[in-house]
């Protein structure tokens, strides 16, 4: 399968999962993107159209090296705490067409660690 056939496939898979996963003001959307580098999350409120709280591999200050189960476990932590900071309790995930496994399930387990409830 090559990569452009698989990257569509996501796409498609994606699109399927957020027909029925909608963040709200109340209960905004914590969605994921890895890529071969970096770990990307995000808490999003669909109804207004903003990101509320943001974390990556990318950033220079959480000082993670590769894009692996334990950098997407720290990224999963600063994310929850920093949406705990702008009170934020209650999220719904949106692993973004991929897999609940590896690192977007090591993501998803460090922010419940970290106090947020999907």
């Amino acid at each position: 399968m090559s990569q452009v056939e698989r990257d569509g496939a996501r796409h498609h898979r994606h699109r399927r999962v957020r027909s029925r996963v909608v963040g709200s003001g109340l209960r905004p959307r914590l969605c994921v993107y890895r890529s071969l580098r970096h770990v990307y999350a995000q808490v999003v409120d669909d109804g207004s159209g903003r990101t509320l709280v943001a974390a990556s591999t990318a950033e220079r200050t959480l000082n993670t090296k590769g894009a692996n189960r334990a950098s997407a476990a720290v990224v999963g932590k600063v994310v929850g705490e920093r949406a705990l900071a702008a009170g934020i309790k209650q999220v719904v995930f949106d692993r973004g067409g991929y897999l609940y496994h590896g690192r977007v399930q090591a993501l998803a387990d460090a922010a419940r660690a970290a106090g947020l409830e999907f």
